[in-house]
């Protein structure tokens, strides 16, 4: 499944996660669906101050709930994030460093290329592809 989407680079998109396991689909990949009714396409790294942030807007990514598969996050934690989540953070300032390649390209619908790259935490091979 995950080998056919593509990144926000527009290359095969990469594994985010797998300790803990991630992605909507629980696969370690931030791939969506008709069931992702949030779009859980951007990759991040997690932040303490992400993480404040969102409990601070009722979104608790801390709190481990086993019923939905979710070990709950520490910082340095990898995790798919709702794109629409993911800027509130940013324009409220606590947004958590992206990994392009493991970025689904659908979290373009919501957050333009150039401000994910503004937060870019890898740096492909050939840099220019970030122009």
């Amino acid at each position: 499944m995950a080998a056919r989407e593509r990144n926000v680079l527009g290359t095969e998109l990469e594994a985010c996660g797998t300790d803990p396991v991630t992605g909507f689909y629980r696969d370690g990949y931030c791939t969506t669906g008709p069931e992702d009714r949030g779009s859980h396409t951007i990759c991040v790294v997690v932040t303490g101050e992400f993480l404040a942030h969102q409990l601070g807007v009722g979104n608790d990514l801390v709190t481990p709930r086993p019923e939905w598969r979710f070990p709950g996050l520490t910082p340095g934690d990898r995790w798919c994030v709702v794109a629409g989540r993911w800027l509130e953070a940013h324009r409220d300032g606590a947004a958590a460093p992206v990994l392009l390649v493991a970025t689904h390209e659908r979290a373009l619908e919501v957050v333009p290329l150039q401000l994910l790259q503004s937060y870019a935490a890898d740096v492909p091979d050939d840099p220019s592809s970030l122009l």
